[in-house]
């Protein structure tokens, strides 16, 4: 404390900095220089079960939510092999697709879904847990393995103590002498699950090598993920109450009713115990000697929306969610700043799908699932020990966005193709597919057509005539000629045949 006051001195007296000093304007700004592991262990619980509050009573954070999951997800992040040899790459991936829909260990969704749960839970909560469950041969799986997720309040945050040598447990997870992590203390139910009828408080140890960690860090040194919402919360809560407040107010001011007083009776009636409620429309007649008076409830006029929609852009920008997302409302939108504000969350998201799903989650899914099926004799990889990595090599192609006008952008990118500006095995992969597989798809399409006599390329394309198949580069040149065709038509209907005597 006495070095800090000396700083601030020292920091007065030598000026250079506003940000630092503790002047009329920043004499009340406190600001911590606690860790931020200390900050997330005594704070996090607390915001996670907040976020979680929003998310079941709040439209706007249940909107926000579901955008993220939906963008960085969508189908699926799908895995792409890189083994060369086709007719084993092909039976590798019908073995992974067949395995996704016994991915789930509660039998609930596929392993997309559980991609999607993982993201919702990472903006949510900050962080979640899959743990690798081996599974029996007899269990009849595809490959002897399920994952089963564990949401971040199942491992405590209150857990840090050393351990005997030079091991150490920091907010659950066990680490080893040089920092590396070696296992995970999970609770074996629920805090706040009151229908497991499991001992409360009881903890298992997981080795590290079974539990996948997924969490965003935003600190260097940060163990435990914080939720999205930690710099959204306040004004979500404090909009939902102004909300609330301005339809009580409405509806305050829409109740019409007539109070009576009637004259004196010889004998007076007991007051009524019960307070008086109104209703629309109503007529209540008054004790004697009774009046009632209602205060005027000023309309908020034109203050209401500018301030509804100044405090949710705020919340979209502490969310990372653009306003329309955020709330549905595209009427304050046009084409152009629609689609500046897509390209940079998407930007966000695109970042956030390489270096956090595909890193932690799809990568290390994919590395044990490979070891398993070959451990469990469900594909032959030969030399598959001395040559993994080769087998392991792996693209993760996400679902291609759509954009608004779907027409102008596949021209572009048939003109970018053409251009040699790039291939149309990228141009494929930007749209969540296999271009092997699209392409042994359309010579199996083109084989079958063939032998049916059936034809559905477009009439009078050089594809046609040719008796090939359509391609890509042909395209916009078809269209073009299609239109200069047309044009010479035209012309030659305008020109009026001049007479003979004229010539």
């Amino acid at each position: 404390m006495v070095l800090d006051a000396f700083r601030a001195r020292l920091g007065s007296i030598i000026g250079g900095f506003d940000a630092a000093q503790s002047h009329r304007r920043m004499r009340g700004f406190r600001a911590t220089r606690a860790h931020v592991n200390t900050l997330i262990a005594a704070s996090g619980e607390t915001i996670t079960a907040r976020a979680r509050w929003l998310v079941r009573n709040n439209g706007y954070a249940a909107n926000a939510v579901d955008a993220f999951a939906n963008h960085v997800v969508g189908d699926g992040i799908k895995p792409s092999s890189k083994i060369v040899d086709g007719a084993k790459k092909e039976e590798l991936q019908k073995l992974w697709l067949a395995w996704t829909d016994e991915a789930d260990a509660e039998g609930l969704t596929d392993f997309f879904g559980l991609q999607r749960r993982a993201a919702r839970e990472v903006f949510l909560a900050g962080e979640v847990f899959l743990r690798i469950r081996t599974r029996r041969p007899e269990d009849g799986l595809t490959v002897p393995m399920q994952l089963q997720m564990l949401p971040s309040e199942m491992l405590p945050q209150d857990m840090t103590r050393a351990l005997p040598g030079a091991g150490s447990i920091r907010q659950g997870i066990e680490f080893d002498g040089i920092g590396r992590r070696v296992a995970y203390h999970f609770l074996r139910r629920h805090p706040g699950d009151m229908t497991d009828p499991g001992m409360a408080g009881e903890t298992v140890r997981v080795l590290a090598s079974e539990v996948i960690h997924i969490l965003d860090p935003v600190e260097a040194g940060q163990l435990r993920g914080v939720s999205r919402f930690a710099a959204a919360v306040v004004k979500l809560f404090t909009l939902d109450l102004y909300d609330d407040a301005e339809l009580e107010r409405k509806k305050t001011a829409a109740m019409f009713a007539m109070f009576i007083t009637s004259p004196a009776p010889e004998t007076a009636l007991d007051p009524a115990e019960d307070d008086l409620e109104v209703e629309p429309g109503q007529v209540v007649r008054l004790d004697p000697g009774e009046d009632v008076t209602t205060p005027s409830t000023p309309d908020s006029g034109s203050t209401y929306e500018p301030f509804q929609y100044r405090t949710l852009l705020q919340i979209g920008a502490a969310l990372g969610v653009p306003y329309g997302y955020l709330t549905g409302d595209t009427a304050k939108g046009n084409f152009s700043n629609t689609r500046i504000a897509l390209v940079d969350f998407r930007r966000r998201i695109s970042a956030f799908q390489h270096s956090v799903m595909v890193y932690q989650l799809c990568r290390a899914v994919w590395t044990r699932w490979m070891d398993m099926a070959v451990l469990a004799g469900a594909i032959d990889l030969p030399g598959y020990a001395t040559d993994r990595r080769h087998y392991l090599a792996c693209d993760w192609l996400p679902t291609k966005w759509d954009w608004i006008d779907p027409a102008k952008d596949a021209a572009a990118e048939i003109l970018q193709i053409e251009a040699g500006l790039k291939s149309r095995t990228q141009a494929i992969a930007e749209r969540g597919y296999d271009a092997e597989q699209v392409d042994r798809e359309i010579a199996a399409e083109r084989k079958r057509e063939a032998a049916l006599g059936l034809d559905f390329r477009r009439p009078g394309s050089p594809a046609q005539a040719a008796g090939g198949g359509a391609t890509p580069g042909n395209a916009e040149g078809q269209r073009q000629d299609q239109q200069e065709d047309g044009n010479q038509e035209k012309d030659g209907e305008d020109r009026e045949p001049r007479p003979a005597e004229d010539a």
